[in-house]
């Protein structure tokens, strides 16, 4: 067996990949019909509606639960890497993306419109909305759904 049928053969991987990429076609959609534009860059890029890493981790956690068994080590691990995932998502990640328009919004302010700096504080302990990480996991359920019954 080579390393393509191998990889192929390997049902939590698949499952994942397959989550993964349903979630950003879903994203790719859903932006150009609500902008009525296509950007090719929501097809590959991360953040927005639904979470491509909630779904690629949640596939890959349930995937592996149901091929070894959710009392392995291997679930274990693959339920941690979830839970830190949809945390960093929903947290860091999160918070880094208002920083970055709050900062946008400055820079537009100061530079093109001439106004003066403002006082607001950002959040110093820096994703997705919690919506788009549910989104992410009802993709991800959606795989398995698929996959294993």
């Amino acid at each position: 067996m080579n390393i393509f049928e191998a990889l192929w053969a390997n049902r939590p991987l698949v499952c994942a990949a397959s989550a993964w990429l349903l979630a950003q076609v879903i994203k790719f959609v859903l932006y150009s019909f609500i902008e009525k534009t296509i950007s090719w860059r929501r097809l590959w890029g991360s953040g927005g509606m639904p979470s491509s890493h909630t779904a690629f981790t949640l596939a890959l956690a349930l995937s592996v639960g149901l091929t070894e068994g959710f009392n392995t080590t291997a679930f274990a691990i693959a339920f941690a890497l979830m839970g830190v995932v949809v945390y960093d998502a929903m947290g860091v990640r999160y918070e880094t993306g208002k920083q970055g328009a709050v900062i946008n919004q400055i820079l537009n302010e100061l530079f093109v419109e001439g106004k003066p700096l403002t006082d607001e504080r950002l959040k110093e302990l820096v994703g997705h909305s919690p919506i788009e990480v549910l989104g992410g996991a009802l993709t991800g359920i959606i795989i398995i759904l698929i996959f294993y019954l």
